[in-house]
């Protein structure tokens, strides 16, 4: 991937200004008729290109390293009478030096018209971006004689304000550009759609937590399967392991508790504007118990609410 980002936690949150949300993940009002503009912004090399070009196939329009001076003027002439323009993504980032401190004032500015403003921030860990410069063999913006990771750092506390002002924050460390062009569409594709996206993610600890989780369960306490030279071959979506896994006697308490946690928690991240839940599951090797009980908690959530729905098996086949 060309670019890339490190995650606050991973997690997404609305801004005070977001539109008002029913807790069937509808929008309240009929349709939401408010111009639209998105502010793209993070650390360089977290995948702003990415973001930008799916924009643009969802019909956007997108302008690259806007001065953040220019941006209310542009916003102004962009939405217009008789403009064909509803929605505005603009991409602002270090590369505008000294115009760049005025981007979070612009954003304030703009959060009190009448246009639905989200900012959205892509991050990774220094450790990624420092990789992918150094094989995309790219300049980074803020470079010195101090090298790419000082200006990594550098960058990052130059971002730190904009970064508490983010609507949506992505960490892209894990990321490849078509993962990141998915969650960016599940983010910011059809307002009226629901307002809540959830992705259930079986893990292995052994090859590290998912980094944008936002609700992480270790089923590491259950009996292994791997342990069962029978049931070694497989994995949890194949019968034997799910009779196996299902058939201990604190698998149904563990998953009708984890249920009545997500009725309570789901509704309440809905009513909060959140549009992006992510539920980490997590075993050893991410083959067998984790595989099994994420299923499991696809389905409650898919027939329990009106939500799209998608299970990941991350590291399955990764053993």
């Amino acid at each position: 991937m060309s670019e890339g980002g490190q995650d606050r936690s991973g997690t997404e949150t609305a801004a005070s200004g977001s539109q008002p949300w029913t807790a069937t993940g509808v929008v309240s009002q009929v349709e939401d008729q408010r111009p639209r503009v998105l502010v793209i912004t993070g650390l360089s090399g977290a995948g702003r290109s990415t973001a930008s070009n799916v924009l643009e196939d969802l019909g956007w329009f997108v302008i690259d390293n806007l001065p953040p001076t220019l941006i209310e003027r542009v916003t102004e002439l962009a939405f217009a009478p008789g403009s064909s323009v509803t929605k505005l993504a603009v991409v602002a980032d270090v590369r505008g030096r000294e115009f760049f401190a005025a981007l979070v004032d612009t954003i304030r500015e703009l959060r009190r018209s009448e246009a639905d403003v989200k900012v959205l921030f892509l991050d990774a860990t220094d450790e990624v971006l420092a990789r992918r410069f150094a094989e995309t063999r790219r300049l980074h913006p803020a470079a010195d004689d101090s090298g790419v990771m000082a200006s990594i750092q550098a960058e990052r506390q130059q971002l730190t304000e904009l970064r508490g002002l983010a609507d949506l924050i992505v960490d892209t460390s894990d990321m490849n550009v078509h993962e990141l062009r998915e969650r960016v569409l599940g983010l910011l594709d059809d307002p009226g759609s629901a307002s809540l996206r959830i992705e259930v993610v079986s893990f292995g600890f052994k090859h590290g937590t998912p980094r944008d989780a936002d609700l992480l369960f270790d089923v590491r306490f259950l009996p292994n399967p791997h342990w069962v030279e029978k049931l070694r071959p497989y994995n949890g979506q194949d019968q034997p392991v799910q009779e196996y896994v299902f058939g201990q006697p604190a698998t149904g308490p563990f998953v009708d508790a984890l249920e009545r946690l997500l009725d309570v928690v789901v509704p309440g991240y809905v009513t909060e504007g959140k549009r992006y839940l992510t539920i980490g599951v997590g075993c050893t090797g991410g083959k067998h118990r984790s595989v099994a009980i994420s299923d499991r908690i696809g389905h409650y959530l898919s027939t329990t609410f009106d939500l799209p729905v998608n299970v990941n098996h991350r590291d399955l086949g990764a053993e």
